[in-house]
């Protein structure tokens, strides 16, 4: 964890302001960032509170180190990213990345 808090690397709905509120009760502060060495998909989930699945971003490694995906860098507090880890559920997992401005941040990759 940083002074500021825990760095983030988001590359799709926890960007979105509203997601924000809905999940953490505030707006996140940060800064537009990318990684290199991922590719990103899709993936299906199911949602039970509608009908139906959605589609969603996630990232799986790549072995082109050329391959760029952008996003913005979050910071969360610890228990915000406890509440992170809930919100992107069993299909992802947390692994540390080091982005192109050189920070040090936590992305959601495929499980």
């Amino acid at each position: 964890m940083t002074s500021r808090g825990e760095a983030v690397f988001s590359y799709g709905t926890l960007q979105d302001p509203a997601v924000q509120q809905a999940c953490f009760g505030r707006r996140l502060p940060g800064d537009a960032d990318a990684i290199a060495g991922y590719r990103q998909s899709a993936i299906a989930v199911a949602e039970p509170d509608r009908a139906g699945t959605r589609s969603y971003p996630i990232l799986d490694p790549s072995s082109d180190a050329s391959d760029l995906i952008a996003g913005m860098v979050l910071l969360l507090t610890e228990a915000e990213l406890a509440q992170a880890d809930e919100y992107e559920g069993p299909d992802y997992r947390r692994v540390w990345v080091r982005t192109r401005a050189g920070r040090d941040a936590w992305v959601y990759i495929r499980a």
